[in-house]
């Protein structure tokens, strides 16, 4: 949930839950710090501040705790973030799945765009900053004890030094979501469905890694719904597109970088796929 208070400050709020709680490349302490923190970065805003709240389950190792609270800190430091207030809860065994981890965010929104999905026009560029679908393979793969050859690793990450690098190159944004749970697809549906406009994704533009493509297929899942954790997609203007897209490919984040589609006047509050 996002709401802007002012002109300059953002706030968001999520609860994170995963199992299992540690998974290839993570664990819900550094998912939770990142999601937070991405949600905060998709209006463009600095993180600043966070607050988080514990509910664990009786019977939770102590090792286990320390070890998720240590990454939390180190993701948080590592943009510079402060967390300044927390709450632990414990239910009983069996009432709870060994941790869950509610997180709010406040940033300061330092430039003079406005990033909503209200302000996508026709012939808007979608671009998305990476391939889809590690971070749900990393967890599906965890946790059914599946061997594949290689083990995917989660993708999650804080998109917020890369965000800031691309609106101090005055990428004019008009809207960007970061494609965590359900995917580029859910959160292509969650945008259109209250537009005047319709979406035309071209399936072949749409990077998914072969191990990922191939884990997916195994497990009868489509990899447009599968989430992410350090993905978004964005719309820019189509005279930006090609500017945008070559400084994202430009940055550590971003090699992977494609343009997937174009914002279209035809079948409004709808996608296809070609």
């Amino acid at each position: 949930v996002y709401a802007q208070t002012s002109e300059k400050s953002a706030v968001t709020t999520d609860a994170f839950v995963v199992n299992p709680i540690f998974f290839p490349g993570g664990n819900i302490g550094n998912l939770a710090v990142h999601g937070t923190l991405n949600d905060l970065a998709m209006v463009g805003a600095r993180p600043k501040y966070l607050t988080t709240a514990f509910i664990l389950e009786e019977g939770l190792a102590m090792e286990d705790l320390w070890r998720v609270v240590q990454t939390m800190q180190q993701a948080a430091e590592a943009d510079g973030v402060r967390i300044i207030a927390g709450d632990t809860k414990v239910v009983d065994r069996g009432k709870g799945d060994q941790i869950f981890i509610t997180t709010t965010g406040v940033g300061e929104i330092i430039h003079d765009q406005t990033i909503a999905p209200s302000c996508i026009h026709e012939g808007d560029a979608i671009l998305v900053n990476s391939d889809l679908g590690r971070h749900g393979m990393a967890i599906m793969q965890q946790r059914e004890g599946l061997q594949f050859e290689g083990t995917i690793e989660s993708d999650t990450a804080s998109l917020v030094g890369f965000v800031q690098h691309l609106l101090s190159e005055e990428i004019p944004f008009h809207c960007m979501r970061d494609l965590t749970r359900g995917g580029l697809a859910s959160a292509l549906n969650e945008i259109v469905a209250d537009l005047p406009l319709g979406m035309e994704i071209h399936q072949a533009d749409v990077p998914v890694r072969p191990d990922v493509a191939a884990a997916c297929e195994i497990l009868g899942l489509d990899p447009l719904y599968v989430a992410n954790e350090g993905c978004f997609v964005a719309f820019v203007p189509q005279k930006e597109a090609q500017r945008a897209l070559s400084l994202m490919q430009s940055h550590p984040q971003g090699q992977t970088a494609r343009r997937i589609g174009t914002v279209t006047k035809d079948h409004p509050a709808m996608i296809t796929l070609k």
